[in-house]
């Protein structure tokens, strides 16, 4: 049989139980094996109940100091109880002084007392009575994790001053540098928000103009990489230059808000729009000299591409590329069987080789071909590359050399790149 017999409006706050006649301390803390809360319970008196009903400062310092030993019980282990007990006394019954000097030689959850409002100054200091005299019932969350937030940033040497802390909390990364950035004005101090938004004009205007193109090879959404980096470094030093005082994280958030936002607009843009955007739409129209083109990838799919049709053949293939490309399937081709030509993609070597048939077979004899490989650089060059094959053929490809028909020879011309990286 348990009953309640004293709680706070505060849920997660210890509640104090008779369980079989027995007063008892009732807390939820962690997990089991299956993620549900687990529940501990170790006896307490009369006399400690009068204190944690009158006493809210000592009631959250009990709690502070049992959550680590629930922490140990972990999954599935017991709780210390005679651990437990030992802190009832020299918590709810001692002098403030005796109170400080034990959480000096404890372990203690800092978070709970920061998020129920204790001075955090003064926790430090080691004061930990004086500094529940601002504790609350209720609990935010959000002071205990900005605390933390600022003890990473502490430990790894980074100081923010007004500014660099308004600019994160507009981003909406204060609290978590992963957290994709977005645009928060309500959550700056009005004072400072005309400041902040003079840094992010700055970002606006260094980017104008420069866009970050997809990446089929790494899936429909994925974005250019480099495409990234020339973005983050280019806004980064032009608000380096223009604001001196910003301290690197501000610098980082703002690069990072402008090339998510670069990279969103270019995931919701149709990849006819970002083909042309890229500078790639030429093979479209009258000019384009391919009628049929054949697109297969490393298993084995096929898809036809017809002039006739409503889109252009490089927005047509990569999205085929987007669809199908994965760690096992880095290899598409895409051939013009009416000339008897085409072009392989290697993805996982960043290389190409061009196809041309120098004789069809005839009589049951097999055709003859020309390979010649290149290397390429990135995606940017994948897709001038694809452009320049549906237009003009291997033909157009020349080039965009050098070509090498010798397999031992390209493998040195890789290495050699690869060892200049």
């Amino acid at each position: 049989m348990r009953d309640i017999v004293f709680t706070r409006r505060s849920g997660w706050i210890p509640n104090v139980i008779r369980e079989d006649g027995e007063l008892k301390l009732m807390l939820g803390a962690g997990a089991d094996a299956n993620h549900d809360p687990r529940t501990f319970t170790f006896p307490i008196s009369e006399a400690h109940l009068a204190v944690i009903r009158e006493d809210l400062a000592r009631h959250l310092l009990l709690w502070s100091a049992v959550l680590p030993l629930c922490d140990d019980a972990g999954t599935r282990g017991l709780l210390d109880e005679n651990a437990a007990v030992a802190l009832l006394d020299p918590i709810l019954l001692a002098g403030p002084a005796d109170v400080d000097a034990l959480f000096r030689r404890i372990r203690w959850d800092r978070s709970r007392l920061i998020a129920h409002g204790a001075d955090i100054g003064l926790l430090e200091r080691g004061q930990v009575c004086v500094a529940m005299r601002t504790a609350t019932e209720t609990s935010n969350g959000k002071r205990a994790q900005e605390y933390h937030a600022d003890r990473r940033r502490t430990e790894r040497g980074a100081v923010l001053g007004p500014l660099d802390a308004a600019i994160l909390r507009y981003t909406g990364q204060y609290l978590h540098g992963a957290t994709v950035p977005k645009r928060m004005p309500d959550a700056v101090d009005p004072a400072l928000l005309p400041e902040v938004m003079r840094v992010i004009a700055t970002a606006e205007q260094a980017c104008a103009g420069m866009r970050i193109g997809r990446d089929p090879r790494r899936g429909k959404r994925a974005t250019d990489k480099r495409d990234w980096a020339r973005m983050e470094t280019t806004v980064g030093a032009a608000v380096r230059r223009a604001h001196p005082e910003l301290v690197d994280d501000a610098v980082r958030t703002v690069s990072f808000l402008m090339c998510s936002e670069a990279a969103n607009r270019s995931r919701n843009t149709p990849m006819e729009d970002d083909e042309e955007a890229a500078g790639h739409r030429a093979d479209f129209g009258g000019g384009a000299r391919k009628a049929v083109l054949s697109f297969t990838d490393d298993k084995g799919v096929e898809k036809r591409w017809l002039r006739d049709g409503p889109r252009t053949a490089a927005a047509e293939f990569w999205e085929f590329v987007g669809d199908r490309s994965a760690a096992d399937n880095e290899v598409f081709t895409i051939e013009d069987e009416e000339m008897g030509e085409g072009i392989q993609l290697h993805f996982y070597a960043d290389s190409i080789a061009r196809i041309t048939t120098l004789r069809k077979g005839e009589g049951g004899s097999d055709p003859e071909y020309r390979v010649e490989y290149g290397l390429v650089d990135g995606i940017g060059g994948y897709r001038n590359l694809v452009s320049t094959f549906v237009r003009g053929g291997c033909a157009a490809l020349e080039e965009h050399g050098p070509w090498m028909s010798d397999v031992a020879e390209f493998e040195r011309a890789r290495r050699r790149r690869r060892d200049a990286r």
